[in-house]
């Protein structure tokens, strides 16, 4: 009896693994991906902030 509400329930607790690695993801692109290879680039700092502000976002709603 696996459709029994309290598997249901446990089921929907979990975390959605994919979620999870999509929003480390972004996380770790936006503090340390991006900064460098806008350094590289020769972007200004106020605009790698911005971008970076966009990716950390993004990762908030994933």
């Amino acid at each position: 009896m696996s459709n029994s509400p309290s598997s249901q329930m446990v089921q929907q607790n979990e975390p959605d693994i994919g979620s999870l690695v999509l929003g480390t993801g972004f996380t770790l692109a936006s503090l340390i991906l991006f900064p460098a290879i806008a350094q590289s680039l020769g972007l200004g700092p106020s605009l790698t902030s911005a971008m970076r502000i966009v990716l950390m976002k993004a990762a908030a709603k994933v």
